[in-house]
């Protein structure tokens, strides 16, 4: 039995919404928001955050950059890599500290695990913070970061200079 011009309408704008509501959903559950659950840090507004996050690359760790709407934040892949800028510089500590290209960097052990590394620039202000989850090249990217960082005075060391 043939269909009527109606019921043919009907079920050409019936299929239309599924098709539109499959692709929203496959699109919501492949897209992580870049900034979903992120706050800006207290001093994202200061000018050597802007240039960081203005001058950040548009690959790091092997992985693409993502739009940010927050000032002072950056973030690479699906949220693999997060930084931070403007958080709070951290005092002298007992937490793992290293130096790569001149940048000191303090592991926060009290915020990483096993499979999520926080680290944050030492003896900078305003301080970086980077999150590292996930599948990032974290050795490559921190020579990029240690770059964007550099710049900024260094009044602090965690490491003795030699």
């Amino acid at each position: 039995m043939p269909l009527t011009r109606r019921a043919r309408l009907a079920l050409t704008g019936v299929t239309c919404a599924l098709a539109v509501g499959a692709g929203l959903t496959t699109y919501a559950l492949t897209h992580v928001d870049a900034d979903a659950g992120v706050h800006p840090a207290k001093a994202s507004g200061a000018p050597q955050c802007r240039r960081i996050t203005d001058t950040a690359p548009a690959a790091l760790g092997g992985l693409s950059r993502r739009d940010s709407s927050l000032a002072g934040v950056a973030v690479w892949g699906d949220r693999d890599i997060l930084l931070r800028c403007g958080v709070t510089p951290p005092r002298l500590t007992p937490d793992p500290c290293f130096a790569v290209n001149g940048v000191d960097w303090v592991i926060d052990q009290a915020q990483s695990t096993h499979t999520r590394k926080v680290i944050v620039s030492y003896g900078r202000t305003p301080a970086t913070q980077v999150v590292f989850e996930g599948r990032g090249k974290t050795d490559a990217a921190l020579i990029d970061l240690s770059r964007l960082i550099a710049p900024i005075r260094q009044t602090d060391h965690c490491i003795p200079s030699q």
